[in-house]
């Protein structure tokens, strides 16, 4: 994938680009950047295009003196939006995982007339995601232990046999804005679209790992239930990352979805 890097409410938002065809935009997770789906490889007829979120990976920061909830859901979506809007991308194909997924679901209900459709990978459900009081701890110490982020990250995509790649994506992850460790997780605790879900009128695709340990069967199956055209795909062998536990599967998810999407295709 090409690194490229576009300003954003006055932020540089860097990106990874890569193939031609009907766009599709792909958001990652918490503790995330567009290294999580390097693994994806071209897709064919599709035009990749991957931010780092601000606060994550290579992208700028967001001041708490600028924006007192620098972490926050909805504030992270205006940032994609306003992505889509500087490539001047023409109803795209919206990818979210984990906290991507909510970040996705901000996106698509409240400016639903971007998006063809959506594909929703071990999504934060519309209900938000609370993570307990006791956990807070661990959070604060991923900042510095890194021993005890990777095996967090390791815990995430049990699929995956790679421990270079588990290397890169922890190294990555310490990128973080040191303050989001917890104030993502306190984002997606403050999270609820469920009211709005309705106002999002195309396919959404809830694609569920057997296997993830942090985003339930019924967490994924409330969330295609939410969406007027929601429809769930459970992946057996997989946990709470199939982009890179199974690169080949996900590939071929992202087809069907460009070719729902595009109609010339």
């Amino acid at each position: 994938m090409d690194t490229k890097i576009v300003t954003v409410h006055g932020k540089r938002i860097l990106y990874r680009e890569s193939g031609a065809g009907y766009p599709v935009l792909l958001v990652h997770g918490n503790t995330g950047s567009s290294l999580w789906w390097t693994r994806v490889g071209d897709v064919p007829g599709a035009r990749l295009l991957v931010p780092d979120l601000p606060n994550f990976g290579g992208s700028d920061r967001l001041d708490p003196a600028e924006a007192p909830g620098s972490s926050d859901i909805d504030l992270y979506a205006d940032y994609l939006v306003g992505f889509a809007e500087a490539l001047g991308l023409s109803r795209p194909v919206l990818v979210g995982h984990s906290l991507g997924g909510a970040v996705a679901i901000s996106a698509l209900v409240r400016r639903p007339e971007l998006w063809a459709s959506a594909v929703l990978v071990d999504s934060a459900p519309p209900s938000g995601l609370v993570t307990p009081e006791a956990h807070y701890a661990a959070i604060e110490r991923f900042k510095t232990d890194r021993t005890l982020l990777r095996s967090a990250l390791g815990a995430v995509c049990p699929g995956m046999d790679d421990p270079a790649f588990l290397d890169e994506l922890t190294d990555e992850a310490l990128r973080m804005n040191p303050a989001s460790f917890p104030g993502n997780a306190r984002a997606l605790a403050r999270f609820d679209r469920r009211a709005d879900c309705g106002k999002f009128p195309g396919p959404v695709l809830v694609v569920w790992g057997r296997r993830d340990a942090i985003v339930t069967e019924d967490m994924a199956r409330a969330t295609a239930a939410a969406f007027p055209r929601g429809s769930l795909r459970i992946l057996e062998t997989v946990g709470h990352s199939v982009m890179v536990e199974d690169p080949a599967a996900f590939r071929e998810i992202l087809l069907r979805g460009v070719r729902t999407a595009d109609p010339g295709y």
